[in-house]
Protein backbone atom coordinates (compact mmCIF):
# COMPACT_ATOMS: atom_id res chain seq x y z
CA UNK A 1 0.00 0.00 0.00
CA UNK A 2 1.33 3.44 -0.86
CA UNK A 3 -0.52 6.41 0.37
CA UNK A 4 0.12 9.75 -1.76
CA UNK A 5 -0.85 13.12 -0.11
CA UNK A 6 -1.46 15.34 -2.97
CA UNK A 7 -2.76 19.18 -2.57
CA UNK A 8 -6.03 19.66 -3.90
CA UNK A 9 -6.36 23.51 -3.24
CA UNK A 10 -4.75 25.54 -5.19
CA UNK A 11 -4.63 21.65 -7.52
CA UNK A 12 -1.31 20.68 -7.80
CA UNK A 13 -0.23 18.67 -11.28
CA UNK A 14 -0.40 15.52 -9.24
CA UNK A 15 -4.17 16.00 -8.08
CA UNK A 16 -4.51 17.08 -11.69
CA UNK A 17 -3.24 13.93 -13.19
CA UNK A 18 -4.82 11.44 -10.68
CA UNK A 19 -8.68 13.29 -10.71
CA UNK A 20 -10.78 10.65 -12.55
CA UNK A 21 -9.11 8.09 -11.19
CA UNK A 22 -9.66 9.42 -7.64
CA UNK A 23 -13.23 10.19 -8.46
CA UNK A 24 -13.96 6.90 -10.08
CA UNK A 25 -12.77 5.37 -7.04
CA UNK A 26 -14.80 7.33 -4.64
CA UNK A 27 -18.06 6.83 -7.25
CA UNK A 28 -17.86 3.03 -6.94
CA UNK A 29 -17.34 3.44 -3.15
CA UNK A 30 -20.85 5.46 -3.02
CA UNK A 31 -22.48 3.19 -4.87
CA UNK A 32 -21.22 0.02 -3.13
CA UNK A 33 -20.94 1.00 0.32
CA UNK A 34 -23.91 3.79 0.42
CA UNK A 35 -26.15 2.24 -2.39
CA UNK A 36 -25.65 5.54 -4.22
CA UNK A 37 -27.12 5.03 -7.97
CA UNK A 38 -24.40 6.11 -10.64
CA UNK A 39 -25.90 9.43 -11.06
CA UNK A 40 -26.63 10.52 -7.55
CA UNK A 41 -25.11 13.76 -7.28
CA UNK A 42 -22.59 13.76 -3.88
CA UNK A 43 -21.35 17.19 -3.73
CA UNK A 44 -23.10 17.83 -0.45
CA UNK A 45 -22.67 14.86 1.33
CA UNK A 46 -19.73 16.10 3.55
CA UNK A 47 -19.90 19.65 4.78
CA UNK A 48 -17.35 21.88 6.63
CA UNK A 49 -19.39 24.03 8.49
CA UNK A 50 -17.75 26.72 10.68
CA UNK A 51 -18.88 26.81 14.35
CA UNK A 52 -20.65 30.10 15.20
CA UNK A 53 -24.25 30.18 15.90
CA UNK A 54 -24.06 33.17 13.18
CA UNK A 55 -23.51 30.61 10.21
CA UNK A 56 -26.62 29.70 8.88
CA UNK A 57 -25.45 25.98 8.22
CA UNK A 58 -24.35 25.66 11.87
CA UNK A 59 -27.51 27.42 13.14
CA UNK A 60 -29.91 25.10 10.30
CA UNK A 61 -28.07 21.85 11.78
CA UNK A 62 -27.43 22.43 15.25
CA UNK A 63 -30.45 20.42 16.49
CA UNK A 64 -29.91 17.50 14.27
CA UNK A 65 -26.13 16.95 15.68
CA UNK A 66 -26.76 17.43 18.88
CA UNK A 67 -29.13 14.86 19.13
CA UNK A 68 -26.98 12.42 17.70
CA UNK A 69 -24.20 13.31 19.87
CA UNK A 70 -26.31 12.37 22.43
CA UNK A 71 -27.19 9.42 20.59
CA UNK A 72 -23.74 8.57 20.27
CA UNK A 73 -22.62 8.97 23.44
CA UNK A 74 -25.60 7.39 25.19
CA UNK A 75 -24.69 4.58 22.90
CA UNK A 76 -20.89 4.34 22.65
CA UNK A 77 -19.62 5.75 25.93
CA UNK A 78 -22.53 4.80 27.96
CA UNK A 79 -23.61 8.31 29.26
CA UNK A 80 -26.84 9.30 31.17
CA UNK A 81 -28.97 11.54 28.93
CA UNK A 82 -28.28 14.55 31.57
CA UNK A 83 -24.35 14.27 30.44
CA UNK A 84 -25.14 14.64 27.01
CA UNK A 85 -27.63 17.20 26.90
CA UNK A 86 -27.48 20.48 24.42
CA UNK A 87 -25.58 22.67 27.18
CA UNK A 88 -23.19 19.76 27.06
CA UNK A 89 -22.87 19.54 23.47
CA UNK A 90 -22.31 23.16 23.44
CA UNK A 91 -19.74 23.65 25.79
CA UNK A 92 -17.86 20.59 24.54
CA UNK A 93 -18.26 20.45 20.99
CA UNK A 94 -19.00 24.23 19.53
CA UNK A 95 -17.79 26.80 22.39
CA UNK A 96 -13.96 26.94 21.13
CA UNK A 97 -11.43 29.32 22.07
CA UNK A 98 -10.09 29.43 18.27
CA UNK A 99 -10.65 33.01 16.63
CA UNK A 100 -12.32 32.47 12.98
CA UNK A 101 -10.22 33.94 10.70
CA UNK A 102 -9.41 33.76 6.72
CA UNK A 103 -5.79 34.83 5.78
CA UNK A 104 -5.44 35.77 2.33
CA UNK A 105 -2.43 33.19 1.92
CA UNK A 106 -4.68 30.47 4.05
CA UNK A 107 -7.30 27.87 2.95
CA UNK A 108 -10.50 28.76 1.28
CA UNK A 109 -12.41 27.76 4.60
CA UNK A 110 -10.25 29.89 6.66
CA UNK A 111 -9.10 28.73 9.92
CA UNK A 112 -10.87 28.06 12.86
CA UNK A 113 -13.31 25.06 14.50
CA UNK A 114 -15.31 23.48 12.39
CA UNK A 115 -17.80 20.69 12.21
CA UNK A 116 -17.03 17.86 9.16
CA UNK A 117 -20.70 17.10 8.38
CA UNK A 118 -21.40 13.55 6.69
CA UNK A 119 -24.32 13.29 5.12
CA UNK A 120 -26.64 10.26 4.05
CA UNK A 121 -30.51 10.26 2.63
CA UNK A 122 -30.84 13.96 3.85
CA UNK A 123 -29.55 13.18 7.45
CA UNK A 124 -26.07 13.48 9.71
CA UNK A 125 -25.04 10.48 10.15
CA UNK A 126 -21.46 11.30 11.51
CA UNK A 127 -19.40 14.79 12.60
CA UNK A 128 -15.87 15.38 13.00
CA UNK A 129 -14.96 18.47 15.18
CA UNK A 130 -12.14 19.64 13.51
CA UNK A 131 -9.45 22.89 13.99
CA UNK A 132 -7.96 24.00 11.07
CA UNK A 133 -4.79 25.56 11.94
CA UNK A 134 -2.07 27.53 9.51
CA UNK A 135 -0.19 24.33 9.97
CA UNK A 136 -1.90 21.03 10.50
CA UNK A 137 -5.42 20.20 11.04
CA UNK A 138 -6.21 18.72 14.76
CA UNK A 139 -9.32 16.30 14.90
CA UNK A 140 -11.06 17.09 18.10
CA UNK A 141 -13.92 14.88 18.22
CA UNK A 142 -15.27 12.38 16.45
CA UNK A 143 -19.57 11.03 16.88
CA UNK A 144 -21.51 9.14 14.79
CA UNK A 145 -25.07 7.47 14.33
CA UNK A 146 -24.11 4.04 16.05
CA UNK A 147 -27.25 2.29 13.35
CA UNK A 148 -24.35 3.62 10.93
CA UNK A 149 -21.34 1.70 12.99
CA UNK A 150 -20.58 -0.79 9.78
CA UNK A 151 -19.18 1.80 7.53
CA UNK A 152 -16.50 2.58 9.95
CA UNK A 153 -16.98 6.04 10.00
CA UNK A 154 -14.19 7.19 12.09
CA UNK A 155 -11.69 5.19 9.73
CA UNK A 156 -12.87 6.73 6.87
CA UNK A 157 -13.30 10.53 8.82
CA UNK A 158 -9.15 9.84 9.88
CA UNK A 159 -8.06 9.17 6.21
CA UNK A 160 -10.40 11.82 5.13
Amino acid sequence: LKVRVVRSSPPSSQFKATFQESYQVYKRYQMVIHKDPPDKPTINQVRLVPVSFEDPQFKSSFNQSATLFAKYQMAIHKDTPSECGENEFTRFLCDSPLEAENAPTGPECGYGSFHQQYWLDGKIVAVGVIDILPYCVSSVYLYYDPDYSFLSLGVYSALR
